[in-house]
């Protein structure tokens, strides 16, 4: 006669395994995305640097000097502005998916491990029904604590966007403020 645990065992190393190699892909995932968009910002970077430089050299008078540079520190603000909205767009969108995967795969276990539980009750040796019992209402602790925490990891994460939003928007304005020269601003 077989057993299923050892079946069960072998499963559960499996799905292990897949867990583990689909955790590995879409961090992958987020780290292209991360090099992608580091790529663009160089690229972008360079060519707005020989721009600038292209103006300087044909600049005739101090204040256009005032004024280019008062441009370019705008576009650097801007650009950093987007560069930060875009790293924790990857990185927000990243965790997403690890969390909708962390939950499919925990809601799994939870369930298979309740089955193997139950099977192993059934098969057990006499009197270790409470054992079975007390495992159990472990099992469903551990459930619910997870699901507490899951919520509030969310919770943090939707505080943490909005605070990105809030930080990301009055910096600017002074920026633009304190890099306009005042002979420029009155022209």
């Amino acid at each position: 006669m077989s057993s299923p645990v050892p079946q069960q065992l072998f499963a559960a190393q499996k799905a292990g395994f897949e867990t583990t190699s689909a955790f590995l892909t879409k961090s992958f995932e987020g780290i292209e995305k991360l090099v992608v968009l580091n790529l663009q910002a160089v690229k972008s970077i360079f060519a707005e640097s020989q721009e600038i430089a292209a103006k300087a050299f044909s600049a005739n008078a101090p204040e256009d000097l005032l004024a280019l540079q008062a441009s370019y520190a705008q576009s650097v603000t801007d650009k950093l502005q987007s560069y930060g909205r875009n790293v924790y767009d990857i990185i927000s969108s990243t965790q997403a998916e690890f969390a909708a995967s962390a939950e499919t795969q925990f809601q799994k276990h939870y369930r298979e491990t309740q089955k193997f539980v139950d099977e192993f009750a059934k098969n057990g040796p006499a009197g270790s029904e409470t054992t079975f019992a007390a495992w159990k209402e472990f099992v469903k602790a551990a459930s619910e604590t997870y699901e507490a925490a899951a919520k509030a990891t969310k919770e943090v994460l939707e505080t943490a966007g909005s605070s990105v939003d809030a930080a990301s928007s009055a910096p600017v304005k002074r920026t633009r403020q304190a890099v306009t020269p005042p002979d420029v601003a009155e022209k």
